[in-house]
């Protein structure tokens, strides 16, 4: 309001305004003809003064002091936009401050542009739309700075973003956000959509003012009087701005929501709604804790919001919202504030020193009159110097008198808006006050209409009694009657009982004999059973020992035939003994011969080792020479060192700036973080060959150059991944390629230390790789579990499955409707066979959809693939695959559920309304295959078309299962009316009672259910989301 208000003095500078844009054009052109170049240049330099002016408003409301931006600096830059109509000043000042790098600087920077994005001319939109990215870039890089004013300014630039991105989508809704409720209508353009999509937008711009609220407030020592000191007043003050926003937003949102309400469902407006009262407790609690600090106090009365919520169920509910007021008191005089007639009598100044300098050039007649040449007037000059002065003189009395009257007029203004507040608040609550007696009046004329209905059933209930109590003398009479009977009764059945008793202990006692004798029949029998067994038992044992007889006299004659033969063989190997003692005497005869010869073979071989040898060690000689040139390359600056800088230089690049702008994915880290796993792995053996023998260092050495570039290129994907990575595991990821780059320069400097080699490690960099692709495979999108060249076969599956599961659904709907008709009769077989011929129909309509979309995903493959094989076309679309998949899983669940429910109706043992829900969900499976398979479909496609014709159908079946089973239902509910015939009054109105505690306990369960249903979707929709890779989408 302070603004709007200062925003009067434009009026006065309209003047300066038209003669300094008259100075650029005519007055150049004027003092070329009459050779007066002076006042050309004295009046450009009136623009040139006002410029500085407005740079130095400008530096003095953004400077680095942690003070609050003072009131009179920045309504100067919000006039500055008005004299200019834009911002381009305001820009070309701005550029030349170091924004990023003082936190103190950038805060004040977003308050005095938020105020100029308020109250300031309407063109500093456009001019400052081209700064959005720089703005967005500023925000990011103040974001990495937990601590002071870091966070703060990073969020105060998101809210600027916001608000000039909503301006931009809007062009309707001015800076400040005043409305009436006709041009609100008409920025919605009467078009529920666009009054759905505005709503989300303002919850959007809602959300990022509470936040930059919370934040600021979260920051401040609140358990002292932050409020009177200058940094606090720093951090607050923008919050004023926040004020006005979030009230005005706040009465728009509850506008458009009932809005809303009134065309919409209620299921479909549940998020809204959530959303709204999340945001509602927020704003509540921030208006409630600002209004109890000092510093605001004095500078603006802030409203309170009710103590609960709209409900926009309820309609009538929108009379009794009152709009929220920020009411901006008249201002008190101190040093930050200025007369609005300071800016007056500035321009009053400069338009009289342009007056006076005139006058000084061309002499102050020339300025009454510069075209009078002839000077036949009839007044001497004497008398016309005297005039013009007098005439001045009036000129600024009536200048003074007028800016007297214009402050006077200012300051009423105020006082009058003021009151107009205090007054609109007021009428807004006698608005309250009068809708609550209506509401009041009206539940009193309802509780008037009941008690006149009580009286009315009370007076006939009178009458009734009357009745009843005649007719109870006469029942007391039959009852009577009835007791002597019923007396008699009783005795003969007490007499029945007595004899009843008797002939049962007599046959109790029959049977106990009866038991005795079975019991000892039992026993002869179980003994005579044991003596059988025993006997049995006996008769195996003697066959048992006469086998064992017969089993040992047959090993004894085996044992006799044995020895026997073995005396005979001891004959026949004595014979054949001294036969081998002969030949064995010939072969060694012949071994001694060959021995001679073995002997002179030695000889000769043995020369040819002495030559081997010496040739051997000219090689060793060769090897030791060339291992030691290979040792001194790997311990001078050869490979080890060169490694060693890759590195270096891998780490050096991670901190460069320019690097920042580099990004990476999870799955490329992930495959060079594996490759520089299998290098370590292969550089650890090959050091440990090194190390157990010297002349290894051959193998050694590629696997340094290697390492090198592979550590060196994981380094740089990592960094390069933790770019795009939320905050938490891109700086886990940042810390832990730094501490794997140290690690194996460290590994490398020690390879080339001869003291060190052989104490060299390089499993820290290992366990650092390891670390690195942990963090690689969180990072990866979910849903790819399933591996790509599998995702063709399972879509066939599913696709298999599901006309599996309709086809055996239509087969089990034909068999309980042949059932039904050799079983059910009346109105029973009709209700059921019209309900499972409907189920039939749906099912067939379902075929025909899943048969057309199996042509239809044909074509897409067929049309989309290429060379690529169908496996290759599904791996590469495996989001679109995924959804087809999902799609078919859940056409045909709802197949098979569908006919468990329309069993159960049949059987009579399930409910109207579950076969109903069946329907209706298998209806939403289909129409969620339909999507799938068109979303890649060509528009012209005539299987496209069969899809649509056949969802149409399944929609069609679908109407016509709900409808046969809302008539099943009806006709079922007649046959089972209630007859009251026979029903007394008391039976009729304990019967009442029950029905009102059943009313109200399914009531409560509806309630109850209600709020189960809306958390399930909640759960299903973020479980969905997580299946299909939303979050993943949304984050790219």
């Amino acid at each position: 309001m302070k603004c709007s208000d200062s925003l009067q003095g434009l009026a006065a500078s309209a003047e300066v305004n038209t003669c300094l844009e008259r100075a650029k054009v005519g007055i150049p052109e004027f003092a070329e003809v009459y050779g007066h170049l002076e006042l050309a240049q004295s009046i450009l330099s009136c623009w040139d003064s006002w410029n500085r002016c407005q740079t130095v408003s400008i530096n003095k409301a953004i400077n680095a002091q942690e003070v609050a931006v003072k009131e009179k600096h920045a309504r100067t830059c919000i006039l500055g936009t008005h004299h200019e109509k834009g911002a381009q000043t305001f820009w070309s000042v701005v550029n030349r401050l170091p924004l990023s790098g003082n936190a103190v600087l950038c805060w004040k920077f977003c308050h005095v542009f938020h105020k100029l994005l308020r109250d300031g001319h309407s063109n500093v939109l456009k001019d400052s739309v081209r700064y959005k990215n720089e703005l967005s870039d500023m925000s990011r890089m103040w974001g990495h700075l937990s601590e002071g004013y870091g966070q703060l300014c990073s969020i105060y630039l998101k809210l600027l973003r916001t608000k000039m991105e909503f301006h931009t989508k809007n062009p309707r809704f001015p800076g400040n956000l005043q409305m009436s409720d006709r041009q609100l209508d008409e920025a919605g353009e009467n078009d529920v959509n666009n009054f759905f999509q505005l709503t989300v937008e303002m919850f959007d711009y809602l959300e990022c003012e509470l936040n930059l609220f919370q934040t600021v407030f979260s920051s401040l020592d609140m358990s002292r009087s932050v409020s009177v000191t200058a940094a606090g007043q720093c951090r607050l003050a923008p919050l004023i701005q926040v004020i006005l926003d979030c009230s005005h937003l706040y009465d728009y949102t509850v506008k458009l929501l009932f809005k809303l309400h009134s065309c919409l469902p209620a299921d479909t407006l549940q998020g809204h709604r959530d959303r709204f009262l999340e945001q509602f407790r927020k704003l509540k609690d921030l208006f409630y804790r600002s209004s109890n600090l000092q510093y605001f106090k004095r500078l603006i009365q802030i409203p309170q919001l009710p103590e609960n919520p709209p409900n926009f169920l309820r309609a009538s509910a929108l009379s009794e919202h009152i709009s929220p007021v920020v009411v901006i008191p008249a201002e008190a005089s101190s040093p930050d504030s200025e007369p609005i007639t300071d800016l007056v009598e500035m321009d009053t100044a400069s338009q009289s020193l342009f007056d006076n300098k005139f006058d000084d050039i061309f002499g102050s007649s020339f300025s009454c009159d510069p075209f009078n040449f002839n000077s036949q007037n009839g007044m001497s000059k004497d008398d016309k110097d005297r005039l013009i002065e007098q005439l001045y003189g009036e000129i600024a009395g009536l200048k003074e008198e007028l800016e007297n009257f214009k402050a006077e007029s200012t300051r009423g203004a105020v006082q009058l808006r003021g009151r107009a507040s205090e007054l609109e608040a007021e009428l807004a609550e006698q608005q309250h006050l009068k809708q609550q007696a209506q509401d009041e009046s009206e539940f009193l004329r309802t509780e008037l209409e009941e008690l006149k209905k009580q009286r009315e059933d009370t007076e006939k209930a009178q009458r009734s009694l009357t009745e009843i109590e005649r007719r109870a003398q006469a029942n007391e009479q039959r009852y009577s009657k009835l007791k002597e009977k019923y007396s008699e009764l009783v005795q003969n059945h007490a007499d029945l009982l007595r004899k009843n008793a008797e002939v049962t202990k007599q046959i109790t006692v029959a049977r106990q004999a009866q038991g005795d004798v079975e019991r000892e029949k039992k026993e002869l029998e179980d003994s005579f059973q044991r003596l059988s067994e025993q006997a049995q038992r006996k008769s195996q044992e003697q066959a048992e020992v006469l086998e064992t007889l017969k089993r040992e006299l047959a090993a004894s004659k085996q044992e006799l035939q044995v020895v026997q033969g073995t005396l005979e063989s001891s004959t026949q190997a004595g014979a054949e003994q001294n036969t081998r003692i002969a030949s064995l005497e010939q072969e060694r005869d012949r071994l001694s011969r060959a021995a001679e010869q073995h002997r002179d073979e030695m000889a000769a071989l043995q020369a040819e080792l002495q030559q081997l040898q010496d040739t051997l060690s000219s090689e060793q000689e060769n090897s030791r020479t060339e291992l030691e040139t290979l040792q001194t390359q790997l311990r001078d600056k050869g490979t080890a060192r060169e490694a060693e800088r890759m590195v270096q230089d891998a780490l050096t690049r991670m901190e460069d700036p320019a690097h920042i702008s580099c990004t990476g994915s999870a799955d490329c880290l992930l495959s060079r973080t594996l490759a520089a796993s299998e290098c370590a792995e292969r550089l650890r053996d090959a050091h440990s060959k090194y190390l157990l023998d010297g002349a290894a260092v051959g193998s050694l050495l590629p696997c340094l150059a290697l390492f090198a570039h592979l550590v060196s290129d994981t380094l740089l994907q990592g960094s390069a991944t933790s770019h795009v990575a939320p905050v938490e595991p891109a700086d886990r990821l940042l810390e832990l390629c730094k501490q794997c780059g140290s690690a194996a320069v460290s590994y490398l400097s020690a390879l080339q230390d001869p003291g060190t080699v052989a104490s060299a490690d390089c499993s820290l960099v290992t366990a650092c790789l390891g670390q690195i692709s942990a963090i690689g495979e969180e990072l990866r999108p979910r849903g790819l579990d399933v591996r790509q060249e599998e995702l063709g076969d399972l879509v066939d599956k599913e696709m298999a499955a599901t006309a599996a599961a309709i086809e055996t659904a239509s087969a089990r709907i034909e068999e309980m409707l042949s059932k039904a008709r050799a079983g059910d009769t009346g109105v029973k077989l009709e209700v059921n066979e019209r309900i499972l011929g409907s189920c039939t129909g749906l099912m067939q309509a379902i075929h025909v959809l899943v048969l057309a979309s199996k042509d239809l995903q044909r074509e897409i493959v067929e049309s989309g693939r290429g060379a690529a094989s169908p496996k290759e076309f599904y791996a590469k679309n495996s989001r679109w695959t995924e959804g087809l998949i999902s799609a078919s899983k859940a056409v045909g669940w709802g197949a098979t559920v569908m006919v468990d429910a329309a069993d159960l109706v049949v059987q009579g043992k399930g409910t109207f309304e579950e076969l109903m829900v069946c329907s209706r969900e298998i209806a939403a499976s289909t129409a969620q295959l339909v999507a799938a398979s068109k979303v890649k479909a060509d528009k012209d496609s005539a299987n496209l078309c069969k899809l649509q014709q056949a969802s149409r159908g399944v929609n069609q079946a679908t109407a016509s299962v709900v409808a046969s089973t809302k008539a099943g239902k009806s006709q079922v509910e007649e046959k089972d009316s209630m007859d009251f015939s026979g029903m007394t009054l008391t039976q009729i109105k304990r019967q009442e009672m029950d029905s009102q505690v059943r009313v109200l306990e399914l009531e409560n369960q509806l309630q109850k259910e209600r709020q189960k249903l809306g958390e399930l979707r909640k759960k299903h929709y973020e479980l969905a989301g997580v299946a299909e890779g939303w979050e993943e989408d949304a984050a790219d």
